[in-house]
């Protein structure tokens, strides 16, 4: 009896040996990135977007979804060999999104934060920015400080918000935040004066002044410097990697110049810059 004790004892030890070992190679042992050859296998890429965000990404008169970065994606795929799918998104969930599977990566004016880099894989920048202050034009406000007690809208989930929120005087200043689900409806309402501003990005604000022809003017002064990537879940490098290697070759050949031409009205792209 004793002797079958001791051959059970020893072979439990052993299990657990094993086990341990088990263990400490699966700690040892790095995830394997297989996000660009899920991608490739799939032959498609869903790309998450605000569908009201030109000219960046938008529906045009025929409800398609066009702008700067829909062109860059579509080629990009093309040069892959992928279909490109483009899937409107709520803004304010959009990391939730990406996490569960819904799409494979934010490309719509998105921009790089050190909190944004905690949660998912960036690219390099492709594309610089700032948060800027839109007010009617026949307003009195010429500076940030002009906006002391006064109501400021913004898109909920942006880093216009984020800008405000780290602002510190201008937020404190503020009456109050008013935040939309999108800009054109924040500007819709700065137009029939339900707010006194909006806090949005240069390059959209740009953009809708110059072909809506409404009476607004964007402040001097600037709230923050940014700059957009393209976001893709946390620890998938490879098909980050791959689809900004293959930007910088279309930067090469002129074709992203031609893109931003197009849309800006010059190569205002920082890829290979």
């Amino acid at each position: 009896m004793k002797r079958a004790c001791m051959v059970v004892v020893y072979v439990v030890l052993m299990a657990a040996i094993v086990s341990a070992a088990g263990r400490r190679e699966a700690v040892g042992t790095s995830v394997q990135d297989n996000s660009l050859a899920t991608v490739l296998n799939n032959k498609k890429l869903v790309v998450g977007l605000d569908d009201s965000f030109p000219p960046m990404g938008f529906r045009n008169e025929k409800n398609e979804i066009v702008g700067y970065d829909v062109d860059l994606a579509k080629e990009v795929g093309s040069r892959l060999g992928i279909t490109v799918t483009f899937q409107s998104i709520d803004w304010n969930a959009k990391e939730q999104e990406l996490n569960t599977g819904e799409i494979d990566c934010i490309w719509n004016g998105f921009t790089i934060t050190a909190e944004r880099q905690k949660a998912m894989t960036f690219t390099k920048a492709y594309l610089k920015n700032a948060q800027v202050v839109v007010v009617q034009s026949g307003s009195p406000y010429k500076t940030l400080s002009d906006l002391l007690r006064k109501k400021a809208g913004v898109q909920a989930g942006s880093s216009a918000f984020e800008a405000i929120e780290s602002s510190g005087t201008f937020k404190e200043g503020l009456a109050e935040i008013v935040e939309y689900k999108d800009n054109l409806t924040a500007l819709m309402d700065l137009e029939v004066g339900g707010i006194d501003a909006v806090v949005m990005d240069l390059l959209v604000a740009n953009d809708n002044i110059n072909r809506s022809g409404k009476g607004f003017r964007i402040l001097d002064e600037a709230l923050a410097p940014e700059e957009y990537g393209i976001g893709f879940r946390k620890g998938e490098q490879a098909l980050a990697d791959k689809v900004w290697e293959t930007l910088e070759a279309m930067a090469q050949d002129g074709t992203v110049g031609a893109i931003a031409t197009r849309w800006f009205g010059a190569d205002i792209s920082i890829i290979g810059k």
